[in-house]
C-alpha cells in the first residue's frame, strides 16, 4: 500500500480486479477551492491500453511488486523464448504474447529487461536502440540517391523497416525498437 502522494512514474498499481497498471505521469494539483487531488496517465501493463485516472490526494492505493531483471535471450524452444538470468544461470520460457514487439529485434545473446509479477511474466523490454545487419535489400538506384527515398530492407531477425538507398546487404544498422525507424550505419 502506498499513498497517492508517493505516486512515481513506472511504479505499478494493482487496481480494479487486480489489473496492473503502470504509471506513465502524474500531476499533483492544488486548485483554489476544493481538496487536492492527483491527475494521473495509467497504462494496462497486460494490454497496453492508456487511461487517464484522477484520485483524491492522499488516498491509499494498492501497489504491485514487479521484478525486473536483465536477461539474456538464448534460444527459441517451439513457441517460447527462452532467457537466462545471468546471475543465477536459471532459464525462463516465455510465451510469444509477453514478448510482443520485442521478438522483432530479438537474437541470441542480446540482453532485455524481463518485468514478473508473482511469477507470470508481464513483458519484455529492450533497450531503445539495437544494432542489427540488413540481411536483404535491394541495390539502390544510382540516380535516386539524392531524392532521400527509402526502400525496404529485411534484418537478420527478418523483421521488415524501411532504411535509406544508400544502405546494401550485409550492413550493420541502429534501429528504434519502439518504433523500427531506421537511426543510421554502425561503424566498425
Amino acid at each position: 500500500m502506498a499513498s497517492t502522494n508517493d505516486l512515481k512514474n513506472g511504479m505499478v498499481l494493482k487496481l480494479e480486479g487486480g489489473q496492473l497498471w503502470s504509471v506513465v505521469e502524474f500531476q499533483h494539483v492544488k486548485p483554489g477551492k476544493g481538496p487536492a487531488f492527483v491527475r494521473t496517465k495509467l497504462k494496462n501493463v497486460l494490454s497496453g491500453k492508456v487511461v487517464d485516472k484522477t484520485f483524491n490526494a492522499g488516498v491509499k492505493v494498492d501497489t504491485a511488486t514487479v521484478d525486473k531483471r536483465d536477461m539474456q535471450f538464448s534460444y527459441m524452444d517451439g513457441e517460447y523464448f527462452v532467457f537466462m538470468d545471468m546471475e543465477t544461470y536459471d532459464q525462463l520460457h516465455v510465451d510469444r504474447k509477453a514478448v510482443g514487439d520485442a521478438a522483432n529485434f530479438l537474437i541470441e545473446g542480446f540482453t532485455a529487461t524481463v518485468a514478473q509479477h508473482e511469477g507470470e511474466v508481464l513483458f519484455v523490454e529492450l533497450p531503445a536502440a539495437v544494432e542489427l545487419t540488413i540481411q536483404e535489400t535491394e541495390p539502390g538506384v544510382q540516380g535516386d540517391r539524392s531524392t532521400g527515398g527509402t526502400k525496404p530492407a529485411t534484418l537478420e531477425t527478418g523483421h521488415q523497416i524501411q532504411v535509406p538507398l544508400f544502405i546494401t546487404t550485409g550492413e550493420k544498422i541502429k534501429v528504434d525498437t519502439r518504433t523500427s525507424d531506421y537511426l543510421g550505419r554502425v561503424n566498425s
